[in-house]
């Protein structure tokens, strides 16, 4: 059997009532992420609601009834990811820990793109390069994990908020960064959003922000030959005399002390 074999793999938006039943069992891995609307699916003979940042998973064999658009939703129509798969690195990957057929897990950017890039690559008219569909495949399952192993089950909606500004603030640490989009990802107001990512996170949107950055610096300076004056403005730190104060604050040494250490 093929390390990954990728039978399906597609975002879909439903703006009919749609249902998909495999009565008597799946004959592969359904891998699928509610983004938009909802959907209901069944789970131990219930139908259970499904809504956005809801992680589906179900193995060959298992019953799947999901439907689609029966209930009129006040979210809007249904969009998903999904991937339908087998192969010996999908079982590995499966058995490795276990899997609910329902997750909650926070809106992650890394997550949709990996999985935008997957979709491209398999509507190639060749079907797609079997090794590069595996290694985009791994990604994908690799950033579900660490989704998964950060939005446990009990995780509340203030967690997954909070998790999912983490994740914007770590897409965007690089750049001019403001409170009010940090509050908007989320959907919440700028008060509500600081005080949430405090609780939660135990560092301000801020202080988080500039611990990705001093780290992207300390990279940058290890293993780069960049001027500190374009690290500071790659990193997101707007001019070298913030990122001098910033860092030697943080450090006890300045930038270019640091740099010249050994």
């Amino acid at each position: 059997m093929e390390g990954v074999f990728i039978q399906l793999c597609e975002y879909s938006r439903h703006v009919q009532p749609f249902r998909h039943l495999f009565r008597s069992g799946l004959d592969t891995y359904v891998i699928r992420l509610q983004a938009e609307g909802e959907a209901e699916v069944l789970i131990d003979g219930r139908l259970v609601r499904v809504l956005p940042g809801d992680l589906l998973l179900f193995r060959p064999g298992e019953v799947y009834d999901l439907r689609i658009g029966e209930k009129e939703s006040p979210l809007g129509r249904s969009g998903d990811y999904y991937v339908m798969c087998t192969g010996s690195r999908v079982d590995d990957w499966w058995d490795r820990q276990p899997r609910p057929k329902k997750t909650r897990i926070a809106a992650d950017g890394r997550i949709q793109s990996a999985w935008q890039q997957l979709i491209l690559e398999k509507r190639r008219l060749d079907g797609g390069s079997p090794a590069i569909l595996e290694a985009l495949f791994t990604a994908l399952c690799l950033l579900l994990d660490r989704a998964m192993a950060e939005s446990p089950v009990s995780a509340s909606p203030s967690a997954l908020l909070a998790l999912r500004m983490k994740s914007y603030i770590e897409e965007h640490a690089a750049g001019p960064l403001r409170l009010e989009e940090v509050a908007a990802h989320a959907g919440l107001s700028v008060t509500r959003a600081v005080h949430l990512f405090k609780q939660q996170q135990g560092l301000s949107i801020l202080q988080y922000a500039g611990q990705i950055r001093l780290a992207m610096a300390l990279r940058l300076m290890d293993s780069t030959n960049l001027t500190l004056e374009v690290i500071a403005e790659e990193c997101g730190f707007g001019s070298y005399t913030y990122f001098h104060r910033v860092f030697r604050e943080h450090y006890g040494v300045a930038p270019g002390q640091y740099r010249r250490r050994g």
